[in-house]
């Protein structure tokens, strides 16, 4: 299997037919974990913005041209009292679970990121052991008041 991985930041940022084939591929394959089309499309803008105090970047894997994973990671912006970035989204397509590709794409991440990284992940979310084996711990519980 001949995966290739591609970054996309501010300096090559993809089409916007590009997010939108990015947004749908995340969308579908989330599955119960995903945020709808609009949020993630807001995450990919925010990568790609070069207005200050945004950025991040997106790592794709595809084969044969189709995106068979995908994350994306926002720079927060701050340092040392709060991680430098958050992983927001990451998904391997379904066919190809198991296959090492959501691990590729993450040990890619780290090696990106300049200072710490935060995600968000459910507690019955089969990814936290992956999270948890590539080095990631508990840090706090999150509360949000919302309204």
């Amino acid at each position: 299997m001949d995966i290739k991985y591609d970054v996309l930041h501010q300096l090559n940022a993809p089409t916007l037919l590009e997010v939108v084939e990015i947004t749908n591929f995340l969308h579908q394959h989330l599955g119960k974990y995903r945020d709808d089309k609009e949020s993630i499309q807001a995450c990919l803008e925010y990568a790609f913005s070069k207005s200050a105090g945004t950025g991040g970047f997106a790592v794709l894997a595809k084969l044969e041209g189709r995106i068979v994973g995908a994350t994306v990671v926002n720079t927060t912006g701050m340092k040392g009292y709060i991680p430098s970035n958050t992983l927001v989204y990451i998904a391997t397509a379904e066919d190809l679970r198991g296959r090492g590709i959501a691990s590729t794409l993450l040990n890619k991440v780290q090696k990106i990121c300049k200072g710490g990284i935060a995600l968000h992940v459910e507690p019955d979310n089969p990814a936290k052991h992956l999270y948890e084996k590539l080095g990631f711990r508990h840090k706090y519980l999150e509360m949000r008041f919302e309204n």
